[in-house]
């Protein structure tokens, strides 16, 4: 009898088209078919990964939900004795912390197959470099040619990264603070300076609506300054724009560094009815060898370095990968406590209710150290 798993993944066609392309190539080498689904970026976001455990055998998820399904028991550990040797080749070819961002209490709850932070896109048929640092970004805001995603949690991730790059990084671990009050105060006072220089409908967008608004023929938003990055718009004809990517332009004075870390990673449920199976499939997309393939190839955003140093997939792809390597290798694992998925939630909307009505950065930040403490409770 064919073994059939089913699968949930994120609704792009880097999130879904490689899975079926592997998925495809695994049943013809073993039998077993993997039939996948897909979901809002947004629920990719929320949607509990407990409720889909019960109705899939493998689930893409967010490194940040490792606390949560700790907790709730709803994953596989797929860190299993005989396979130790396979584990430790792709710990070692992490990009960035994007393997050790699913680690969790000891246990490896999923292996990356996408890795993502924040980057810098452009339209090098529109602006011939990107800005180079925060300053040069303000400048070409004032000349109405940046787009920010400010829909949370994306406000959020870049309050994140900004505190990165200025060398201070919010907290992981509680229940203190987020962050000081006074470096608090100072990101939040960017964030209002940019996010009064672009369209208001930034605050609707996500990456996706402000790079297909970038990649439009005739747009006058040439520049994004921090925003996932997305393979997809580097590779010709996706769109009738073609989109580069590059490093975050530093708003400090040590680089690239402090980018909130994104990505997914290939999991396992706990309430498989073919669990072998299942964690067969998760070791094998997120090995080298086919990362770097079928499923780069077909369109994914690989998490495997062999796939990131590999002088095809960067030539297919624009130099994507070699360009925004050194912000990968630099960027910060969000918190990942059970409490701390509700609290981006609540943060973000809070830190964008300030952001709107103009209120005072003292009080905002002190809200969001507020609702960090919170959420460990």
């Amino acid at each position: 009898m064919t073994v059939t798993l089913k699968g949930m993944t994120w609704n792009h066609p880097r999130g879904y088209d490689p899975m079926v392309a592997c998925s495809s190539r695994w049943f013809g080498e073993t039998g077993v078919r993997v039939e996948w689904e897909k979901r809002s970026l947004q629920d990719f976001e929320t949607f509990p990964v407990e409720e889909l455990a019960r109705q899939f055998d493998l689930i893409v998820i967010d490194h940040p939900h490792v606390g949560q399904i700790t907790d709730e028991k709803c994953l596989l550990p797929l860190d299993i004795t005989g396979r130790e040797s396979e584990r430790t080749a792709l710990a070692a070819a992490s990009v960035g912390q994007s393997y050790p961002s699913y680690t969790w209490q000891g246990r490896q709850w999923a292996f990356p197959i996408d890795a993502a932070t924040q980057v810098q896109a452009w339209r090098p048929d529109l602006q011939a470099a990107p800005p180079a640092n925060w300053t040069e970004v303000l400048e070409l805001a004032r000349a109405g040619k940046v787009l920010i995603p400010l829909r949370p949690p994306h406000s959020l991730m870049s309050f994140y990264t900004l505190s990165g790059n200025l060398g201070r990084p919010c907290a992981v671990e509680g229940p203190g603070e987020l962050i000081d009050i006074e470096t608090g105060i100072q990101v939040f006072e960017m964030l209002r300076e940019i996010a009064g220089l672009v369209d208001p409908a930034c605050f609707e967008m996500d990456p996706i609506a402000v790079l297909e608004r970038m990649a439009e023929p005739r747009t006058t938003a040439v520049v994004a300054p921090l925003i996932y990055g997305y393979v997809s718009y580097s590779v010709k004809d996706f769109r009738p724009g073609l989109i580069h990517f590059g490093d975050i332009p530093p708003a400090g004075k040590s680089g690239p560094v402090g980018s909130a870390l994104g990505g997914t990673g290939i999991a396992v449920s706990a309430f498989s009815k073919n669990p072998d199976a299942a964690v067969d499939f998760a070791y094998w997309i997120a090995s080298g060898d086919v990362q770097k393939a079928d499923y780069a190839a077909a369109g994914g955003q690989p998490g495997h370095a062999d796939a990131w140093k590999d002088a095809g997939v960067n030539l297919a792809t624009a130099d994507f990968y070699c360009a925004t390597r050194a912000t990968l290798d630099g960027a910060w694992v969000r918190p990942r406590h059970d409490g701390y998925m509700a609290f981006q939630q609540s943060a973000s909307d809070r830190l964008n209710e300030g952001l709107l009505q103009r209120q005072p950065g003292r009080t905002v930040v002190g809200d969001l150290n507020r609702l960090f403490a919170e959420s460990f409770r």
